[in-house]
C-alpha cells in the first residue's frame, strides 16, 4: 500500500470527525432538536451572558407569544373578546358594586377605606398607573382589606385617539404595577371615560382582563355637593347596579363625605354591597 493511500475504514473515520466538527463550530449539537427557537433575549440584556440570564419566562403582560413558549396562536384562540362592556351585576339578590375610578390618591383613598372598612364591605378600586406607582401601600392596603383592583390605564387618555402599540403600553404598565404591588395581576378593565374600542377590547382580553362599565354614575367629578351625590346614589340604587364614583382627579372631599351617608343607607335598605367574581358577575 502507497504511503498516501487509506483503507476504507479510516476514510470513514475522518468524515465523521470532519461532520462532528463542523457541528460544534456552528453550534448545532446542543439539546435543542434542529429548528428549535431559542427564548428571545429581553430587551437591553447582554447577548454573551450566561445561559441562566439568557432564557428568561415571557413576561405575562406580553401581548405577542415568544418563540418557545408554545404554538403562535394558541393563546388568541381560546380568547373570549366581548364586544361590549359588562355593565350590571347578574344573579339574585340586592347586590351592588361600588367602584371608585382614578386614585390611589392618599388625600382621599384612605378615608374611603376607612369608611368601606368600618361597615365590613368590598368594592372596586380602578387605578391609573401613574397614581398607583408612587402609592403602592395604598394599593397594598386595599389588597389587604379584600377589594378588588382594577386597570384604568396609565394616564387616563381617550383610548380610541390611541395606536394599538400606545394603549398597549397605557394598559400594560399599569398592570405591572398592580402586580408589583400586590402579587397578582389585574382581573378587570375599565377604559377612561367609557370609550372603549375594538383593540381596548381585544388588549384587556389579551391580558385577562374582563371589561367593565357602570348603571349609576355620580358625576361627582363634577363636584356636585355631597347631598347631591348622596341622591344620585339613592335614585339609581336597584339590585346588580354598578355605581361610578372617583377617588382622585381632582377635590374628592364630597366624594368621600358621601360615602359616609349613603354606605350605611344601602346597607339599612338590604342591599349587599359586594364585588363581582372573576369570570363574570
Amino acid at each position: 500500500m502507497k504511503k498516501d493511500q487509506m483503507t476504507p475504514g479510516r476514510r470513514a473515520l475522518l468524515r465523521a470527525a470532519a461532520v462532528f466538527g463542523l457541528a460544534a463550530a456552528t453550534g448545532c449539537m446542543g439539546t435543542e432538536r434542529p429548528g428549535t427557537p431559542r427564548p428571545a433575549v429581553p430587551s437591553g440584556a447582554a447577548a454573551g451572558g450566561p445561559p441562566a440570564a439568557r432564557a428568561l419566562k415571557p413576561s405575562a403582560y406580553r401581548l405577542q407569544p415568544i418563540a418557545g413558549y408554545g404554538p403562535p396562536h394558541a393563546a388568541r384562540a381560546r380568547l373570549r373578546v366581548r364586544r361590549k362592556p359588562i355593565l350590571r351585576m347578574d344573579g339574585d339578590g340586592r347586590a351592588m358594586v361600588l367602584t371608585f375610578d382614578d386614585g390611589p390618591d392618599p388625600r382621599y383613598t384612605p378615608g374611603i377605606l376607612r369608611t368601606l372598612r368600618r361597615y365590613d364591605v368590598r368594592a372596586m378600586f380602578f387605578v391609573c398607573g401613574e397614581m398607583a406607582v408612587d402609592n403602592k401601600d395604598l394599593l397594598r392596603e386595599m389588597a389587604d382589606d379584600g377589594h378588588v383592583i382594577g386597570n384604568h390605564t396609565w394616564t387616563h387618555p381617550l383610548l380610541p385617539k390611541l395606536t394599538r402599540n400606545a394603549m398597549r403600553e397605557e394598559i400594560e404598565r399599569t398592570c405591572e404595577v398592580v402586580e408589583d404591588a400586590v402579587g397578582e395581576p389585574p382581573l378587570w378593565f375599565r377604559a377612561p371615560y367609557g370609550a372603549w374600542n375594538r383593540n381596548a377590547f381585544q388588549l384587556g382580553a389579551e391580558l385577562g382582563m374582563e371589561p367593565l362599565a357602570w348603571t349609576v354614575d355620580t358625576l361627582d367629578w363634577t363636584e356636585p355637593g355631597t347631598m347631591t351625590i348622596i341622591r344620585r346614589v339613592r335614585a339609581g340604587a336597584a339590585p346588580g347596579v354598578v355605581v361610578l364614583s372617583h377617588d382622585a382627579g381632582g377635590d374628592r372631599s364630597q366624594s368621600v363625605d358621601a360615602l359616609r351617608t349613603y354606605l350605611p343607607e344601602l346597607i339599612d335598605a338590604g342591599y349587599r354591597i359586594t364585588v363581582p367574581s372573576r369570570y363574570g358577575m
